[in-house]
């Protein structure tokens, strides 16, 4: 199976992505203050440049992104400052990811830094792999070069995206041997340091409040909504769906259908095989990477496979979490499905590193000739 990783996974992505691109048709109609098509038309055209980016990426030499890591870091932590910056940050929904752009009127900084930090981080741990186990070289500094943009973007109020880089960082620092004695103590504190700033910060612990009961009907018409009608439209789905376009919920009672939850959408109108189908192909996309990192040349290539897995991956367990109501609302997309340009093209470029690195993975066998067939030859003195 090793060998057709890369097959697997452009198979699972481009099955995720035509399924979001026809479920944008569906719910991109009933958004108000746009066009019926405007969504479905601009999302194909991100996957178009995606497809670019991931080309690219696939061809690009790994060497030259080993080498400028240091500068990428630096550029990708300037770009979420700018987040915070007046008239430069385009803040929406009480939250400032974005920044204006002049080309494509957006940009969110946050996903091109979740790769960024995947490239430093593996670039580190290939300068000094026999230092993993210490304190220092093994465990601080690369807890700084992924703390810096994490904290950044946290400040952002994109609490959902700082939680899952976190996670990738900690699965990266993980399998390279990063001693549990050091992780686990630190990973301890910043849950608490989160718990503490939850607790204080009155949005985010209502949601957790709403969170834990649902069936209130004082949530639900506050900050339970979501996902509370995101329940309603799975179960008003069934087995089977109610057909494509037939879902009741995307009408304005379901909030973000087109981006934040689009999966329950397909939950109402597809069925079961859809939302079943969906997760299968996360399943495939984690189980393609980890081939991909298994087989990888060097502690570079295997850290980068397992942290874009990761970065991929880790997300959209998330946001179907939320979905179903086992994690409270935090704000994540869903990858290759949900409405989001930067998402996406970041997204399908992380995949074409994939397959550029497992394209490089693999090496000719040279046939070598029994023994009973080869000639000796021998001087005797």
């Amino acid at each position: 199976m090793t060998r057709h990783c890369s097959t697997i996974l452009c198979a699972a992505v481009a099955a995720l992505v035509a399924l979001g691109l026809v479920m944008l048709t569906s719910t991109g109609a009933w958004v108000k203050g746009f066009g019926p098509y405007y969504f479905l038309q601009h999302q194909a055209g991100m996957v178009l440049i995606g497809l670019v980016f991931a080309v690219i990426a696939s061809r690009f030499p790994l060497e030259l992104l080993r080498a400028f890591s240091p500068w990428l870091f630096l550029g990708a932590c300037v770009l979420l400052v700018l987040c915070y910056v007046p008239g430069i940050a385009d803040p929406q929904y009480g939250s400032s990811r974005w920044i204006k752009a002049p080309i494509i009127s957006q940009f969110q900084p946050s996903e091109a830094a979740k790769i960024v930090v995947m490239l430093a981080l593996a670039s580190w741990f290939a300068r000094w792999q026999t230092e993993v186990h210490t304190f220092w070289r093994g465990f601080v500094i690369p807890g700084c070069i992924a703390g810096i943009p994490i904290l950044l973007i946290a400040g952002e109020t994109d609490i959902g995206t700082a939680l899952s880089l976190s996670v990738a960082v900690g699965a990266v620092l993980f399998s390279v041997g990063t001693r549990l004695i050091y992780a686990v103590p630190s990973a301890l504190t910043m849950l608490s340091a989160a718990g503490w700033y939850i607790y204080h910060d009155a949005n985010r612990w209502g949601r957790i409040v709403a969170w834990r009961d649902l069936e209130n009907p004082i949530h639900q018409l506050d900050r339970g909504m979501q996902q509370w009608r995101a329940l309603l439209a799975l179960g008003n789905g069934g087995p089977w769906g109610v057909g494509l376009g037939n879902g009741v919920e995307k009408f304005g009672t379901l909030t973000f259908a087109h981006i934040d939850f689009i999966f329950p959408v397909v939950g109402e109108e597809l069925g079961l095989p859809f939302t079943l189908g969906a997760v299968l192909c996360y399943v495939l996309i984690a189980v393609a990477g980890c081939g991909i990192a298994l087989q990888a040349k060097g502690v570079f290539n295997r850290c980068v496979a397992l942290g874009l897995t990761c970065v991929v991956v880790v997300p959209a367990m998330q946001n179907i979490a939320v979905i179903t109501a086992l994690l409270p609302n935090d704000g994540l997309p869903l990858p290759f499905v949900s409405y989001g340009g930067t998402s996406l093209v970041f997204s399908l470029a992380a995949i074409g590193v994939l397959v550029g690195i497992h394209r490089r993975s693999h090496v000719p066998v040279t046939q070598e000739f029994p023994l009973t067939r080869q000639t000796r030859l021998a001087v005797r003195l």
